[in-house]
């Protein structure tokens, strides 16, 4: 996370800080990735840096939370307008997903992140609502779930229910970049996968 000093500057040195770390990121991976670079397009000095965050690493995962919050902010929005429909509001944010991911201003930035994962990427990325500052949202998705027709005994279920369609998502995401798919085939692998697991989940019809 930033340091306090970070949240301190004005929002728009915030954001030349996070516009130059994204443009070095969608540039090469994370692991070849140069703070020089960084704060050369920022126009702050190497110290600077430090004092707002720990190392590159840490502007990375910040970037990376916080393009999650928003992924979960969106996904609350679209179960509500779905009346609590779980799996179609998993296609239809996948849908949305699809869109940011290939988006010119976000794709390489996506592509590096997705082709160049590791545990503590993908954790962020798929688990980052257990996280305790995003617990709040993650309770917000569950209690918005219409449970009526699911076939499930308690709210643990739920959270796996949650888990697996969640590691579904990001499996179709990292699919698309390696298999370089187009949106078309990328979607339908991942409605098939969603009906599959919906129909293994719904009560039998009396």
């Amino acid at each position: 996370m930033p340091k306090q000093t970070f949240f301190h500057l004005s929002k728009d040195k915030q954001e030349i800080l996070i516009k130059s770390a994204k443009e070095e990121f969608s540039r090469v991976p994370l692991h070849d990735a140069s703070i020089a670079n960084i704060i050369k397009n920022a126009g702050i000095p190497r110290g600077s840096f430090y004092q707002y965050f720990e190392d590159k690493e840490d502007l990375y995962f910040y970037l990376l939370n916080q393009l999650s919050k928003k992924n979960a902010e969106r996904f609350i929005s679209i179960l509500k307008e779905k009346d609590g429909a779980i799996f179609e509001t998993f296609i239809e944010s996948f849908q949305f997903m699809i869109r940011i991911h290939k988006n010119p201003e976000h794709k390489s930035f996506f592509k590096n992140a997705f082709l160049n994962m590791n545990y503590k990427l993908e954790n962020t990325l798929v688990n980052n609502l257990y996280e305790e500052s995003q617990k709040k949202q993650y309770f917000d998705i569950i209690h918005l779930i219409n449970t009526k027709n699911l076939n499930i005994k308690d709210e643990k279920d739920l959270h796996q229910i949650m888990k697996i369609a969640s590691a579904v998502t990001f499996h179709n995401l990292v699919h698309m970049f390696g298999k370089e798919l187009s949106d078309e085939e990328t979607l339908k692998n991942y409605i098939d996968q969603i009906e599959l697991l919906k129909r293994g989940l719904y009560k039998e019809e009396d």
